[in-house]
Protein backbone atom coordinates (compact mmCIF):
# COMPACT_ATOMS: atom_id res chain seq x y z
CA UNK A 1 0.00 0.00 0.00
CA UNK A 2 1.41 3.36 -1.06
CA UNK A 3 2.38 5.89 1.59
CA UNK A 4 -0.41 8.37 2.33
CA UNK A 5 0.25 11.13 4.84
CA UNK A 6 -3.08 12.87 4.26
CA UNK A 7 -4.96 13.00 7.55
CA UNK A 8 -1.80 12.14 9.51
CA UNK A 9 -0.02 14.16 12.19
CA UNK A 10 3.77 14.49 11.80
CA UNK A 11 6.47 15.86 14.06
CA UNK A 12 9.94 16.78 12.77
CA UNK A 13 12.66 17.32 15.37
CA UNK A 14 15.27 19.79 14.20
CA UNK A 15 12.55 20.92 11.82
CA UNK A 16 14.10 24.31 11.01
CA UNK A 17 17.28 22.74 9.59
CA UNK A 18 18.06 22.21 5.90
CA UNK A 19 16.47 18.76 5.86
CA UNK A 20 13.47 19.77 7.97
CA UNK A 21 12.50 22.64 5.69
CA UNK A 22 12.80 20.49 2.57
CA UNK A 23 10.82 17.69 4.22
CA UNK A 24 8.01 20.13 5.13
CA UNK A 25 7.96 21.53 1.56
CA UNK A 26 7.67 18.01 0.14
CA UNK A 27 4.93 16.92 2.56
CA UNK A 28 2.74 19.95 1.82
CA UNK A 29 3.27 19.50 -1.92
CA UNK A 30 2.56 15.77 -2.05
CA UNK A 31 0.02 15.50 0.80
CA UNK A 32 -2.02 18.73 0.92
CA UNK A 33 -4.54 17.17 3.33
CA UNK A 34 -1.95 16.34 6.00
CA UNK A 35 -3.59 16.96 9.37
CA UNK A 36 -0.67 18.44 11.29
CA UNK A 37 3.00 19.19 10.67
CA UNK A 38 4.80 20.08 13.90
CA UNK A 39 8.18 21.79 13.53
CA UNK A 40 10.02 21.06 16.79
CA UNK A 41 13.27 22.98 17.35
CA UNK A 42 15.15 25.22 19.81
CA UNK A 43 15.67 28.44 17.86
CA UNK A 44 12.71 30.83 17.82
CA UNK A 45 14.37 33.06 15.21
CA UNK A 46 14.71 30.17 12.76
CA UNK A 47 11.09 29.23 13.47
CA UNK A 48 10.03 32.82 12.77
CA UNK A 49 11.98 32.84 9.51
CA UNK A 50 10.51 29.47 8.48
CA UNK A 51 7.01 30.75 9.27
CA UNK A 52 7.50 33.39 6.55
CA UNK A 53 7.75 30.58 4.01
CA UNK A 54 4.93 28.59 5.63
CA UNK A 55 2.42 31.14 6.98
CA UNK A 56 -0.43 29.63 8.97
CA UNK A 57 -2.96 31.39 6.73
CA UNK A 58 -1.76 29.33 3.76
CA UNK A 59 -0.64 26.22 5.67
CA UNK A 60 -3.17 25.81 8.51
CA UNK A 61 -1.73 22.38 9.39
CA UNK A 62 1.65 23.75 10.45
CA UNK A 63 2.66 24.21 14.08
CA UNK A 64 5.88 25.69 15.43
CA UNK A 65 6.84 24.11 18.74
CA UNK A 66 9.86 25.49 20.61
CA UNK A 67 11.64 22.75 22.50
CA UNK A 68 14.82 20.70 22.85
CA UNK A 69 15.04 16.93 22.40
CA UNK A 70 17.01 16.93 25.66
CA UNK A 71 13.79 17.96 27.45
CA UNK A 72 11.82 14.71 27.69
CA UNK A 73 8.72 16.31 29.20
CA UNK A 74 8.47 19.00 26.53
CA UNK A 75 9.05 16.46 23.77
CA UNK A 76 6.35 14.18 25.14
CA UNK A 77 3.89 17.07 25.23
CA UNK A 78 4.69 17.86 21.59
CA UNK A 79 4.10 14.22 20.56
CA UNK A 80 0.52 13.96 21.83
CA UNK A 81 -1.66 12.73 18.97
CA UNK A 82 1.32 12.36 16.61
CA UNK A 83 1.36 9.48 14.11
CA UNK A 84 4.88 9.89 12.70
CA UNK A 85 8.16 11.28 14.05
CA UNK A 86 11.05 12.19 11.78
CA UNK A 87 14.06 12.73 14.02
CA UNK A 88 16.50 15.16 12.39
CA UNK A 89 17.73 17.08 15.45
CA UNK A 90 21.45 16.69 16.15
CA UNK A 91 24.65 18.47 17.05
CA UNK A 92 26.71 17.61 13.98
CA UNK A 93 29.75 19.90 13.71
CA UNK A 94 32.73 17.58 14.17
CA UNK A 95 35.23 20.07 15.71
CA UNK A 96 32.57 21.48 18.07
CA UNK A 97 31.67 17.96 19.21
CA UNK A 98 35.33 17.15 19.90
CA UNK A 99 35.65 20.28 22.04
CA UNK A 100 32.24 19.97 23.76
CA UNK A 101 31.73 16.20 24.00
CA UNK A 102 29.04 16.07 26.69
CA UNK A 103 26.86 18.59 24.85
CA UNK A 104 26.94 16.35 21.78
CA UNK A 105 26.16 13.29 23.90
CA UNK A 106 23.21 15.01 25.61
CA UNK A 107 21.58 15.90 22.30
CA UNK A 108 22.50 12.99 20.05
CA UNK A 109 22.21 10.09 22.53
CA UNK A 110 19.99 11.23 25.40
CA UNK A 111 17.85 13.14 22.90
CA UNK A 112 17.41 9.98 20.83
CA UNK A 113 16.29 8.07 23.93
CA UNK A 114 13.77 10.82 24.69
CA UNK A 115 12.36 10.55 21.16
CA UNK A 116 12.00 6.78 21.56
CA UNK A 117 10.25 7.09 24.93
CA UNK A 118 7.89 9.74 23.60
CA UNK A 119 7.01 7.46 20.66
CA UNK A 120 6.36 4.53 23.01
CA UNK A 121 4.24 6.59 25.40
CA UNK A 122 2.22 8.65 22.91
CA UNK A 123 0.96 5.98 20.49
CA UNK A 124 3.21 7.00 17.58
CA UNK A 125 3.09 4.56 14.64
CA UNK A 126 6.32 5.24 12.74
CA UNK A 127 9.68 6.79 13.59
CA UNK A 128 12.50 7.45 11.14
CA UNK A 129 15.79 8.76 12.54
CA UNK A 130 18.42 10.44 10.40
CA UNK A 131 21.95 9.09 10.72
CA UNK A 132 25.24 9.85 8.96
CA UNK A 133 28.07 8.07 7.18
CA UNK A 134 30.24 9.14 10.12
CA UNK A 135 28.38 6.57 12.26
CA UNK A 136 30.06 3.70 10.36
CA UNK A 137 33.35 2.78 12.08
CA UNK A 138 33.40 6.20 13.79
CA UNK A 139 36.62 7.96 14.65
CA UNK A 140 35.09 11.20 15.96
CA UNK A 141 32.66 11.85 18.78
CA UNK A 142 29.87 12.99 16.49
CA UNK A 143 30.00 9.70 14.58
CA UNK A 144 30.18 7.72 17.82
CA UNK A 145 27.08 9.45 19.22
CA UNK A 146 25.17 8.82 16.01
CA UNK A 147 26.18 5.15 16.08
CA UNK A 148 24.79 4.99 19.65
CA UNK A 149 21.64 6.72 18.45
CA UNK A 150 21.25 4.23 15.59
CA UNK A 151 21.60 1.32 18.04
CA UNK A 152 18.95 2.84 20.32
CA UNK A 153 16.39 3.21 17.52
CA UNK A 154 17.07 -0.27 16.16
CA UNK A 155 16.84 -1.90 19.61
CA UNK A 156 13.66 0.00 20.51
CA UNK A 157 11.75 -2.34 18.18
CA UNK A 158 12.45 -5.12 20.68
CA UNK A 159 10.68 -3.32 23.54
CA UNK A 160 7.59 -1.95 21.82
CA UNK A 161 5.49 -4.82 23.13
CA UNK A 162 2.09 -5.01 21.44
CA UNK A 163 2.29 -1.43 20.14
CA UNK A 164 1.77 -0.85 16.41
CA UNK A 165 5.11 0.94 16.08
CA UNK A 166 8.08 0.73 13.71
CA UNK A 167 11.36 2.54 14.26
CA UNK A 168 14.02 2.66 11.54
CA UNK A 169 17.09 4.67 10.53
CA UNK A 170 18.31 6.26 7.30
CA UNK A 171 22.04 6.77 6.86
CA UNK A 172 23.49 8.92 4.13
CA UNK A 173 26.44 11.16 3.23
CA UNK A 174 27.09 14.86 2.79
CA UNK A 175 24.07 16.84 1.65
CA UNK A 176 25.11 19.23 -1.08
CA UNK A 177 24.65 22.81 0.03
CA UNK A 178 23.54 22.07 3.59
CA UNK A 179 24.52 24.49 6.32
CA UNK A 180 28.15 24.09 7.40
CA UNK A 181 29.06 21.91 4.41
CA UNK A 182 31.88 22.47 1.94
CA UNK A 183 29.86 23.91 -0.97
CA UNK A 184 28.56 27.07 0.76
CA UNK A 185 31.97 27.47 2.41
CA UNK A 186 33.78 27.34 -0.95
CA UNK A 187 31.19 29.68 -2.51
CA UNK A 188 31.96 32.15 0.25
CA UNK A 189 35.74 31.72 0.01
CA UNK A 190 36.22 31.75 -3.75
CA UNK A 191 36.34 35.56 -3.93
CA UNK A 192 39.58 35.39 -1.92
CA UNK A 193 41.23 33.40 -4.72
CA UNK A 194 42.21 30.59 -2.34
CA UNK A 195 40.22 27.45 -1.45
CA UNK A 196 41.53 25.47 1.56
CA UNK A 197 41.82 21.73 0.83
CA UNK A 198 42.18 19.38 3.79
CA UNK A 199 43.79 16.59 1.72
CA UNK A 200 44.09 16.22 -2.07
CA UNK A 201 42.82 12.62 -1.98
CA UNK A 202 39.82 13.25 0.31
CA UNK A 203 36.49 11.86 -0.92
CA UNK A 204 32.91 12.13 0.26
CA UNK A 205 29.49 10.76 -0.65
CA UNK A 206 27.02 13.22 -2.17
CA UNK A 207 23.26 13.43 -1.85
CA UNK A 208 20.72 16.18 -2.46
CA UNK A 209 18.16 17.29 0.10
CA UNK A 210 15.42 16.00 -2.18
CA UNK A 211 17.04 12.55 -2.32
CA UNK A 212 17.38 12.58 1.47
CA UNK A 213 13.67 13.34 1.84
CA UNK A 214 12.81 10.59 -0.67
CA UNK A 215 14.80 8.10 1.42
CA UNK A 216 12.89 9.06 4.58
CA UNK A 217 9.55 8.71 2.76
CA UNK A 218 10.70 5.31 1.44
CA UNK A 219 11.52 4.20 4.97
CA UNK A 220 8.15 5.42 6.25
CA UNK A 221 6.41 3.38 3.57
CA UNK A 222 8.48 0.20 3.62
CA UNK A 223 10.15 -0.24 7.02
CA UNK A 224 9.33 -3.36 8.99
CA UNK A 225 11.18 -1.99 12.02
CA UNK A 226 14.88 -1.98 12.93
CA UNK A 227 16.42 -1.45 9.50
CA UNK A 228 19.15 1.03 8.59
CA UNK A 229 18.50 2.21 5.02
CA UNK A 230 21.54 3.30 2.98
CA UNK A 231 21.15 4.92 -0.46
CA UNK A 232 23.27 4.15 -3.51
CA UNK A 233 24.77 7.58 -4.19
CA UNK A 234 27.83 8.96 -6.01
CA UNK A 235 31.13 10.12 -4.54
CA UNK A 236 33.24 13.18 -5.25
CA UNK A 237 36.81 14.26 -4.60
CA UNK A 238 37.14 17.45 -2.60
CA UNK A 239 39.50 18.78 -5.28
CA UNK A 240 36.72 18.37 -7.88
CA UNK A 241 34.39 20.48 -5.72
CA UNK A 242 37.09 23.15 -5.63
CA UNK A 243 37.47 22.97 -9.41
CA UNK A 244 33.71 23.26 -9.86
CA UNK A 245 33.37 26.34 -7.67
CA UNK A 246 36.68 28.14 -8.17
CA UNK A 247 38.47 26.79 -11.25
CA UNK A 248 40.92 29.69 -11.14
CA UNK A 249 41.46 29.57 -7.38
CA UNK A 250 44.58 28.30 -5.69
CA UNK A 251 44.00 25.03 -3.84
CA UNK A 252 45.86 25.38 -0.54
CA UNK A 253 46.45 22.16 1.40
CA UNK A 254 45.67 22.83 5.09
CA UNK A 255 45.56 19.31 6.55
CA UNK A 256 42.80 17.07 7.87
CA UNK A 257 40.90 18.51 10.85
CA UNK A 258 40.68 16.61 14.15
CA UNK A 259 38.15 13.78 13.90
CA UNK A 260 37.97 13.77 10.09
CA UNK A 261 38.43 10.74 7.85
CA UNK A 262 40.13 10.73 4.49
CA UNK A 263 37.20 8.72 3.11
CA UNK A 264 33.74 8.16 4.54
CA UNK A 265 32.12 4.75 4.97
CA UNK A 266 28.45 3.84 5.13
CA UNK A 267 28.61 0.05 5.32
CA UNK A 268 31.59 -1.65 6.95
CA UNK A 269 32.84 -5.12 6.06
CA UNK A 270 31.43 -6.32 9.39
CA UNK A 271 28.03 -4.79 8.55
CA UNK A 272 28.05 -6.76 5.29
CA UNK A 273 27.14 -9.94 7.18
CA UNK A 274 23.69 -8.47 7.83
CA UNK A 275 23.28 -6.26 4.74
CA UNK A 276 20.81 -6.78 1.93
CA UNK A 277 20.92 -5.06 -1.46
CA UNK A 278 17.67 -3.72 -2.90
CA UNK A 279 17.33 -2.05 -6.33
CA UNK A 280 17.79 1.54 -5.02
CA UNK A 281 19.11 1.04 -1.50
CA UNK A 282 21.13 -1.16 0.82
CA UNK A 283 19.53 -2.24 4.09
CA UNK A 284 21.50 -3.15 7.22
CA UNK A 285 19.25 -5.58 9.07
CA UNK A 286 18.93 -5.56 12.86
CA UNK A 287 21.04 -8.01 14.84
CA UNK A 288 17.90 -9.54 16.38
CA UNK A 289 15.16 -8.88 13.81
CA UNK A 290 11.59 -9.16 15.14
CA UNK A 291 10.50 -10.58 11.78
CA UNK A 292 11.55 -13.28 9.30
CA UNK A 293 14.66 -12.14 7.39
CA UNK A 294 14.12 -14.45 4.43
CA UNK A 295 10.57 -13.16 4.00
CA UNK A 296 11.94 -9.60 4.11
CA UNK A 297 14.51 -10.36 1.40
CA UNK A 298 11.93 -12.09 -0.77
CA UNK A 299 9.32 -9.36 -0.28
CA UNK A 300 11.68 -6.62 -1.51
CA UNK A 301 13.33 -8.73 -4.22
CA UNK A 302 16.64 -8.27 -2.44
CA UNK A 303 19.84 -10.25 -2.19
CA UNK A 304 22.56 -10.58 0.43
CA UNK A 305 25.79 -8.73 -0.31
CA UNK A 306 29.10 -10.66 -0.48
CA UNK A 307 30.84 -11.31 2.84
CA UNK A 308 33.76 -9.01 1.97
CA UNK A 309 31.49 -6.16 0.80
CA UNK A 310 31.99 -2.65 2.12
CA UNK A 311 30.66 0.67 0.90
CA UNK A 312 32.90 3.70 1.20
CA UNK A 313 33.38 6.92 -0.73
CA UNK A 314 36.79 5.87 -2.13
CA UNK A 315 35.57 2.59 -3.64
CA UNK A 316 32.41 3.72 -5.38
CA UNK A 317 31.21 2.85 -8.87
CA UNK A 318 29.77 6.34 -9.51
CA UNK A 319 31.74 9.61 -9.33
CA UNK A 320 30.83 13.23 -9.90
CA UNK A 321 33.09 15.33 -12.10
CA UNK A 322 33.63 19.05 -11.57
CA UNK A 323 31.15 19.75 -14.36
CA UNK A 324 28.51 17.52 -12.76
CA UNK A 325 29.11 19.11 -9.36
CA UNK A 326 28.64 22.54 -10.95
CA UNK A 327 25.28 21.44 -12.33
CA UNK A 328 24.28 20.00 -8.94
CA UNK A 329 25.06 23.32 -7.29
CA UNK A 330 22.98 25.22 -9.85
CA UNK A 331 20.11 22.79 -9.42
CA UNK A 332 20.09 22.31 -5.65
CA UNK A 333 21.98 25.20 -4.07
CA UNK A 334 22.14 28.35 -6.15
CA UNK A 335 20.29 28.62 -9.45
CA UNK A 336 22.28 31.76 -10.30
CA UNK A 337 25.65 30.06 -9.66
CA UNK A 338 28.16 30.29 -12.48
CA UNK A 339 31.78 29.26 -12.16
Amino acid sequence: MALDLNGKSLLITGGTGSFGKQFVRTVFKQYPQVRRVIVFSRDELKQYEMSQEFPHSKYPAIRFFIGDVRDAQRLQRACEGVDIIVHAAALKQVPAAEYNPMECIKTNIFGAENVINAALDCGVKDVVALSTDKAAAPINLYGATKLCSDKLFVAANNMKGSRDLRLSVVRYGNVIGSRGSVVPFFLQQRNTGVLPITHPDMTRFNISLEEGVDLVLYALEHAWGGEIFVPKIPSYKITEVARAIGPDCEQKIVGIRPGEKLHEEMITQTDALSTVELPRYYVILPATPPWDVEKFISHFDGKRVPENFHYDSANNEEWLSAEQIREEIKLHVDAAFEA
